[in-house]
């Protein structure tokens, strides 16, 4: 039986369920001290000056560091790279970035940065002596700036289709921030060793972090490793490094201990990146029969205090027109600095703030002009393969029209009138919404497996990149075991640790399955072929009269066979760099029922059809699809970090940030569809942000066609419901 494309339950599960799963901050080392951050409680201030005499002389304190003090030791500040290199998206030419230093020198540029770190021999005396470091401000204006300002694509071939164009609609919205609150707040311990520093960290690409923690301290890559076991939870904002990090390595050289650091999720709420926060501007031409003519818009992403990364905004303007054939289109993009918590990429970096920008205006556009909404959609799907989009993207295979059907079959679109009808006794208010999407997953270029049989009978895999969730000591134990020929519980993933795996990528923009499974399948044919080798020596036969079958080296026509483990050990490895980006795609479709008094909104079915080109694990990938699609509702009706006009964030804790839960989400269907991608050896796509870049188009197409109204405003509250119902 081959293992690719079984449902096989995760390897992992087990042990996490069990609670017997390690994370950052279960580390512990002998003679550890604590760190506890002083953070600024202003959004913008100057630092006047610091008095932490009281704090250095409180009883257990080992080290009360500033800003100061880091300058002094030559501390770099953090290596922002915001703007991606890969050819395969849009450029944003960049104005200026600040320096992002990893203590504050001089200013305070939002709530929660750090100004002063506190290391002491427990974490109540560090919290105590935090409580004694006084820090003179003087409050500032809150400022904004752009470090991004470009235009893209063909103006002129735009205006020139609006001035034909029989219908026009437009659009101006606010896609609400959010954040990832992921299970585990991050956490980081550094231990130093002779000449070099170990740093636990809750990383989600150590070999970067490795890269740029060395150039912040000013030691080379050799001297710095990072290690992650269990992530706690990612999908982007723990793909960047974090001033504690380095901070925390910084302390342990400096006092010769090992010293840790656990984030508390207050400060988790002030800190971690947050995501979306996207000012968007669009207009859709169209001509009288509704073929789409032209898009335009001015998307204005609000990046926060410091540009930590653009990739959103670039991304999202290069999929801007989804996965229709519009012929022209053109975006301003503006990167806006602002006093709040940086932004960057989280679960479909940008893809599901343009899409549901896109998706509003073709209801839109049907509402008001007449069409039907589905055949408005697939009149203007891209229908002939490879598609080139109008920022020179190319979508190399799909089958936009027919997983489009295939979802309104599995949500019985056509049998939605009754069930509404059904609803209006009750009194309630049902409406129903579709919401296409097309991804696109570039990420870090470079992957590379190393794969091992051992002795022992067992074969070890080293890869770069690391799981946040989804699956992959299962899902590469299929593919090895697949093309090995042996059992999945034979293969053991490595990962997480830079002095094993040294090269990788990551795990971000949907890349790792996608390029893992590209060199693993590399790599266990360069060790098949050293098994051949090997072979030959000891059965006294040419290389050629050696095949590998069913996990035996066999001579051809014979019966004379060696098995993998007799000839362990066994090496093969392969390094490949490619920037070819993969376009998964689907549907989404929701259905709600919305209490006219309360206004409060009911998911009662939501339905994904995703193409991820080929699945490995289709149990997985539901599996993705469903917290991907808990992701999208969640911010669709309830999630948003909501700043005041001092830059205060409002929403800091579980009693105002509202997250979904598992008894407020009805059970999801969900089918994949398998066309194989045409750039990638194996056929695959990105498989696991597919639930959630359509999900804030489908959901707020519902409620705007319960509620009988062309637009409502993100999240969709009970409040703004209600509102909207009794207007």
């Amino acid at each position: 039986m081959g293992f690719i494309g079984q449902p096989l339950a995760r390897k992992e599960d087990e042990r996490l369920l069990a609670g017997k799963g390690c994370f950052t901050a279960d580390v512990s080392v002998p003679g550890e001290a604590h760190a506890v951050f002083v953070r600024s409680p202003h959004a913008h201030a100057r630092i006047r000056g610091i008095d932490a005499t009281g704090a250095r002389a409180m009883p257990g304190v080992l080290a009360v560091l500033t800003g100061a003090d880091a300058a002094a030791d030559g501390l770099q500040p953090l290596p922002l790279r915001p703007i991606s290199i890969n050819p395969h998206e849009v450029p944003l030419q960049g104005l200026a970035f600040p320096s992002y230093p990893a203590l504050a020198q001089g200013e305070v540029r939002f709530v929660g940065q750090a100004v002063a770190m506190v290391v002491a021999e427990s974490l109540a005396a560090a919290k105590d002596a935090a409580d004694e470091v006084l820090v003179d401000y003087e409050p500032l204006p809150l400022a904004e700036s752009a470090c991004v300002d470009c235009d893209t694509g063909d103006a002129a071939a735009v205006e020139a289709a609006f001035r034909r164009a029989a219908h026009v609609v437009s659009l101006k919205t606010r896609i609400n921030r959010v954040t990832g609150v992921p299970m585990e707040p991050r956490a980081a311990l550094a231990t130093p060793e002779e000449g070099r520093l170990t740093l636990y960290a809750t990383s989600a690409f150590v070999q970067k972090h490795r890269t740029e923690v060395a150039a912040i301290l000013g030691v080379p890559e050799s001297a710095v490793r990072v290690v992650t076991r269990e992530l706690g939870g990612n999908y982007g904002p723990r793909n960047n490094l974090y001033p504690e990090y380095p901070l925390v390595a910084w302390a342990a050289r400096r006092l010769g201990r090992p010293v840790k650091w656990t984030c508390e999720r207050s400060e988790a709420f002030l800190t971690d990146e947050h995501s979306r926060d996207l000012v968007a501007e669009a207009e859709l031409a169209l001509a009288a029969d509704g073929s789409f003519l032209a898009l335009r818009g001015r998307n204005v992403s609000n990046v926060g205090a410091f540009a930590v990364s653009l990739i959103p905004l670039a991304k999202g303007i290069g999929v801007s027109t989804g996965t229709y054939a519009i012929p022209v289109a053109a975006h301003r993009a503006i990167g806006l600095l602002t006093d709040t918590c940086p932004t960057s990429s989280y679960r479909a970096a940008g893809r599901p703030e343009v899409m549901y920008i896109l998706e509003r205006l073709i209801d839109m556009a049907a509402r008001r002009y007449g069409f039907d909404r589905i055949a408005l959609r697939e009149r203007n799907l891209a229908k002939s393969f490879p598609h080139r989009n109008p920022y020179g993207l190319v979508y190399d295979s799909g089958d936009y029209v027919g997983v489009q059907a295939k979802a309104l079959a599995l949500a019985r679109w056509v049998s939605f009138p009754q069930r509404k009808a059904e609803a209006k006794k009750r009194g309630r208010l049902r409406g129903i919404g579709i919401g296409n999407y097309v991804e696109l997953n570039t990420g870090t270029p470079r992957e590379r497996a190393v794969m091992k049989v051992t002795e022992d009978g067992r074969v070890h895999l080293v890869l770069g990149t690391l799981s946040s969730g989804q699956g992959h000591e299962t899902a590469f134990a299929q593919l090895v075991a697949d093309w090995l020929h042996v059992s999945t519980d034979k293969v053991t993933l490595f990962a997480g640790d830079t002095d094993v795996a040294s090269v990788g990528g990551g795990t971000h923009s949907g890349r790792s399955l996608r390029m893992g499974a590209s060199v693993i399948h590399a790599a266990s044919r360069n060790l098949i072929e050293e098994g051949r080798r090997k072979a030959g020596e000891r059965l006294e036969v040419a290389v050629a009269d050696i095949e590998y079958v069913e996990g035996r080296f066999v001579v051809k026509g014979t019966d004379r066979s060696l098995g993998l483990f007799e000839l362990a050990p066994l090496e093969g490895q392969h390094d490949e760099t490619t920037t070819l980006p993969s376009f998964a795609y689907g549907t989404a479709v929701c259905e709600v029922e919305i209490d006219p008094d309360t206004g409060v909104v009911q998911v009662v079915r939501h339905c994904n059809v995703d193409d991820c080109g080929r699945a490995v694990n289709p149990l997985i990938l539901h599996g993705q699809a469903h917290g991907g699609m808990a992701a999208g509702i969640g911010q669709a009706l309830w999630e948003h970090c909501r700043y005041d006009e001092e830059g205060q964030l409002l929403s800091a804790s579980f009693m105002d940030y509202a997250l979904p839960r598992a008894s407020d989400l009805p059970f999801f269907d969900t089918e994949i569809s398998e066309v194989p991608s045409t750039t990638h050896p194996l056929g695959m796509r990105g498989g696991g942000e597919g639930g959630t870049t359509p999900a804030l188009a489908a959901v707020a197409n519902a409620i705007c066609d319960a509620l009988d109204i062309e637009h409502i405003e993100l999240p969709a509250t009970p409040e703004r419901v209600w509102r909207l119902v009794n207007r």
